[in-house]
């Protein structure tokens, strides 16, 4: 059977590997606190799932969608931009819907690069953005994020042959898994940089609402001109705990966003119509609910941060997401390190490494589990010597 060599720059991704390692740990009989991925323990707020049970008895709404998503969610959106960053959207066409962002991101390396195309993506990353511009079949340019940077990327030092070359420069801010978060005057300088240099700038910001107690979102569309070069990433996932929903949206410039829309038609058929409708409905009260999530992951941060600081390690002090980074022990590299924890307090963490080459030395813990599991955690940890 003759099969398509596209995959072998592809590898598994990591947080099947790491379901797989705790499986073998159930199989057992050892339970595994899992701190691993970034998949929300708070449940969906109760208003919104009354709104989908009620939205799933309009036989209408069992229809074929938009491929671009219908209009109230793409009106709510627009709202949403408008209240929380006064970005203007017009949502005929500066904004589409997506089944989850994930999926928008893989498709936008599909809609808007070529074979052999340079994309530039920042190391350490958010796997996805190097696995599916491997299968778009892009050349890959790797930003160096480092902690005296602040994991900002320093646009300085990116070789002319690439500026050239490149179609796409791909940030993500907040930034998983470093926690950093960007402001409008480093976008400014990424929406000059694209415009000085023709490549569309892109910022994954699935985490915008997932801030330290106090901090203002930021658009990378509040940079004037913004959306003549650029595109934003969103998701309701992390805010409103809809990870399974699978409901997202790319908004800014639109002729990338119809190239995306045109690949979507093609590849399938839009999200469930009622999980369109109770995402309009979610979106409509984030000003109120997002003080809620965020008062819990700053009380687990804090939780995590303090038992880690007082074993000596490194943490950043970031500032957004629901993650914590911080420098494993001289005498390990990241996947000893996170190996240790498994076996000796059966409490799983991802290694840096998993991230990209600039990862190494580093791990992440996720703040997406009970206050509960992560006080049981963090004291297993703390009775371990490194």
């Amino acid at each position: 059977m003759k099969l398509s060599n596209r995959l072998n720059k592809v590898p598994k991704y990591i947080f099947s590997r790491l379901d797989e390692l705790k499986a073998k740990y159930k199989e057992k009989g050892i339970k595994v606190i899992d701190l691993s991925i970034g998949d929300p323990d708070i449940e969906t707020p109760e208003f919104v799932v009354d709104f989908l049970i009620e939205s799933l008895k309009n036989q209408n709404y069992h229809k074929y969608p938009p491929y671009d998503g219908i209009e109230e969610l793409k009106i709510s959106i627009a709202n949403y931009y408008k209240r929380r960053f006064n970005v203007d959207l017009n949502y005929k066409d500066e904004i589409a819907v997506l089944i989850g962002s994930k999926e928008g991101i893989a498709h936008m390396f599909l809609a808007l690069t070529d074979i052999n195309d340079y994309v530039i993506i920042p190391d350490p990353a958010y796997p996805v953005y190097r696995a599916t511009a491997n299968i778009a079949g892009c050349n890959v340019y790797t930003m160096p994020l480092i902690a005296k940077e602040n994991y900002l990327p320093n646009l300085d030092n990116i070789y002319d042959e690439v500026k050239r070359k490149a179609k796409l420069l791909v940030v993500n801010y907040p930034n998983n898994p470093t926690g950093a978060v960007a402001d409008v005057e480093f976008f400014k300088k990424l929406i000059d940089f694209g415009k000085q240099n023709d490549i569309l700038i892109v910022n994954d910001a699935a985490y915008a609402e997932i801030l330290e107690t106090g901090r203002k979102p930021v658009s990378i569309l509040q940079v004037e001109g913004a959306k003549d070069i650029s595109i934003e990433f969103g998701s309701l996932s992390k805010i409103f705990s809809m990870t399974g929903w699978r409901v997202g949206f790319v908004v800014g410039n639109r002729e990338a966003i119809s190239k995306i829309v045109s690949v979507k038609s093609n590849f399938d058929s839009g999200q469930f119509i009622p999980i369109q409708k109770a995402a309009a409905y979610a979106l409509d009260f984030t000003d109120i609910y997002v003080d809620f999530i965020n008062d819990i992951y700053n009380e687990r941060r804090k939780i995590v941060v303090d038992v880690l600081r007082s074993k000596n390690l490194e943490v950043y002090d970031s500032k957004g997401t629901f993650y914590v980074w911080f420098k494993v022990p001289p005498n390990y590299n990241s996947e000893e390190f996170c190996s240790l924890i498994l076996e000796r307090a059966h409490v799983l963490i991802t290694p840096g490494n998993a991230f990209g080459d600039r990862g190494e030395g580093y791990a992440r813990i996720s703040l997406t589990s009970s206050t509960k599991e992560i006080k049981q955690a963090m004291d297993k940890i703390n009775n371990i010597n490194f």
